[in-house]
């Protein structure tokens, strides 16, 4: 630690994305004068997402990155201090808490609110990273809508995958899964209405050799692993459900976490075990991880922050 005057702060939001942002809303709103660094991904994944339909309140639509825009906007006005700067490590040993800011200064806060999200688990491919947001996608039910009527391929073997090749099933004429072994890794009821969905075709013991298309998806290349033969399918979407990584590494050894990483909040709460630590969005997430569900819990997580600095005479 530098011998630099350490700056202290009342909230401090790590993150950005629709909960960092709602968060900065409420705790600015509320006069608690939050500052918010926005991390390694300003306005997080929306920001590499093209059409927003789902949202409310855009009834015609909304890009991604002009949503994640319009509330920054709006956190801003409200009077949220919002900086450039990756939280890179923490120290939550005793009040106020520690966070170092990209690896060089170190701000206390009264109350922590953690938003740095998860990120999607990608196949590495470079054609994937051409083309996605031009028909590649890792949320089916974010943009599954835009493909009704059409052919589509999808790539995974867990539960979500499985999920979210019955949703796609729902809305498109043929769904392609690509699953790397003979066998797959969902639980037996979800394996068992993907083997019974007439318009799922799976093809076991794959992997995708090209995700093939100039400006979108055209088609992709499917190679069997056993035989090395490559066949290529038509689509015009290809959704990748290998699983997210939550960005929560900063947090080991401080914060109760699962297996994978996302952070635990009490049911019901965005409270952590440590607290005035709170965490909202999909890095405590795993099951929705929407922007309209992340913004809930970055209101849930403001106004958690305010009833505890209330309560522990900071407020």
């Amino acid at each position: 630690m530098s011998n630099d005057p350490i700056e202290k702060v009342h909230v401090l939001i790590i993150g950005s994305g629709p909960a960092g942002y709602t968060a900065a809303i409420y705790a600015a709103r509320a006069n608690m004068k939050p500052v918010l660094y926005q991390g390694i991904q300003p306005g997080g994944q929306l920001t590499i997402t093209t059409e927003v339909e789902n949202y409310p309140g855009y009834p015609n639509g909304v890009q991604g990155p002009e949503m994640m825009v319009d509330f920054e906007k709006q956190a801003a006005r409200m009077g949220a201090d919002i900086r450039y700067g990756l939280a890179t490590k923490v120290d939550f040993s005793q009040q106020p808490y520690k966070v170092e800011i990209d690896e060089e200064k170190w701000i206390e806060a009264d109350s922590v609110i953690i938003c740095t999200g998860a990120s999607a688990k990608w196949l590495g491919l470079e054609s994937e990273q051409k083309l996605n947001g031009f028909g590649v996608s890792a949320c089916a039910v974010c943009d599954g809508f835009f493909f009704k009527g059409k052919e589509v391929a999808i790539v995974g073997a867990g539960d979500t995958a499985a999920e979210e090749a019955l949703y796609l099933s729902k809305l498109c004429t043929t769904v392609h899964m690509i699953v790397r072994k003979g066998q797959m890794r969902a639980s037996k009821v979800m394996q068992d209405r993907v083997l019974n969905a007439p318009n799922i075709k799976i093809y076991w013991n794959s992997e995708t050799a090209e995700v093939v298309g100039d400006n979108r998806v055209e088609a992709v290349r499917i190679r069997n692993t056993q035989t090395n033969e490559e066949q290529q399918v038509p689509i015009s979407g290809f959704f990748v459900a290998i699983g997210h990584q939550p960005n929560s590494e900063i947090f080991k050894g401080w914060l109760d976490m699962d297996d994978t990483g996302y952070l635990q909040t009490v049911p019901g709460t965005t409270r952590t075990n440590i607290p005035g630590v709170f965490a909202a969005g999909d890095v405590q997430d795993k099951n929705y991880r929407q922007a309209v569900t992340a913004a809930g819990s970055g209101c849930m997580a403001a106004l958690d922050a305010e009833r505890y600095l209330t309560a522990a005479g900071l407020a």
